[in-house]
């Protein structure tokens, strides 16, 4: 062979050595990951104004990162649950390979999955109450359970001599919110209907009727808003009908706001959720089922408890979820000016 031919000949097995190294790389790392033409959507019921909803994200972007998978993110702009419906209907019809999504109200949301289930696409329910989710034929749910969370803080508030409350609901056609509010009024003892408020999300009409409601209802002792920004229009309303520190209020869910408001002592406690494990647990979830191609639970949560990436996330931003068999818990646990360090660099991001 002439000194051409053999540099030509080296060429080439230099290429086809570099090629098989190549691929050796990216067989080992969908080893470890979904698989490549993998895509989930994750369908909130959150609105655009509602911040609350960007801790989710954020975990959801994250988890997307540590098991590379692509997750789209749809949510209705006004919150309206037709329109979450329909979202459905078109991931199904984009022949996603996993969604996940919240169940504000489980007909119309049955009705939106259709589809999917009709696919086969392997479905993973967040927020809310598990109950509903997995009736609809989950992997799993991840979330808070929504009565319970709401029964603990009411029994919170009657150790503190609590018997007369308002609850402030932002989303009337939101299942997992009248939870909230029965749970928090059985532990008290009233019935919820007549103590809850239909006030919308916006935090300027719920001053107004916040404050209203006070002055036509003087002996109310308390008031539980569902969600900080709505938190935060409650306060305005307490000021407003000059109540400032003689009305209880407590609170779900964090902000940056509503840890000042505990720290000043206008909120008694928040109940936080994690939302951030809501966003990260349900894409860890479902890269895990198709990876092991499993619709197992029970093998998915102890995957997850094993997973490193899953792990150092969680110690990262202090996070606490409870692993049962079939659905991860995300909360109830409560902020108190005792607690508030761990929960204060993070808040509004990752907490």
């Amino acid at each position: 062979m002439d000194k051409s031919a053999f540099r030509a000949t080296r060429r080439a097995v230099k290429r086809i050595a570099a090629a098989l190294a190549a691929l050796t790389l990216v067989t080992g790392f969908a080893a470890n990951s979904a698989a490549a033409d993998e895509r989930f959507v994750m369908v909130s019921h959150g609105s655009d104004s509602n911040v609350w909803w960007n801790t989710v994200k954020n975990g959801m972007r994250d988890a997307s990162e540590d098991f590379n998978v692509p997750v789209d993110y749809r949510n209705p702009p006004s919150g309206d649950t037709g329109d979450m419906v329909r979202i459905l209907e078109q991931a199904a019809a984009r022949n996603y390979s996993g969604v996940i999504t919240t169940v504000p109200n489980f007909d119309m949301i049955q009705k939106g999955l259709t589809g999917v289930k009709a696919k086969h696409i392997p479905l993973v329910i967040i927020n809310g109450g598990p109950e509903s989710g997995m009736k609809l034929g989950a992997l799993m749910h991840i979330g808070q359970p929504e009565y319970d969370a709401g029964k603990a803080a009411g029994e919170r508030a009657k150790a503190a001599g609590i018997h007369e409350f308002l609850c402030v609901n932002h989303g009337a056609d939101i299942q997992a919110l009248w939870d909230r509010c029965k749970g928090f009024a059985d532990a008290i003892g009233v019935d919820y209907k007549k103590a809850t408020m239909d006030s919308g999300e916006d935090p300027t009409v719920i001053e107004s009727k916040v404050a209203a409601y006070l002055r036509s209802h003087p002996t109310t002792q308390a008031i539980l808003a569902l969600g900080p920004d709505q938190a935060t229009g409650v306060l305005r309303g307490v000021k407003d009908a000059g109540l400032s520190g003689k009305i209880y209020v407590a609170t779900f869910d964090l902000s940056p706001d509503i840890l000042k408001a505990i720290q000043a002592g206008q909120i008694a406690f928040a109940i936080d959720q994690q939302p951030y494990l809501q966003g990260y647990l349900s894409v860890a979830a479902m890269a895990i089922a198709i990876r092991d191609k499993t619709n197992d639970s029970a093998r998915i949560v102890a995957a997850l408890r094993e997973d490193k990436k899953v792990a150092a996330r969680l110690a990262k931003y202090d996070l606490k979820p409870v692993y049962t068999g079939s659905t991860v818990s995300s909360g109830p646990s409560f902020v108190t000016k005792d607690n508030l360090a761990p929960v204060q660099k993070y808040a509004g991001s990752y907490r």
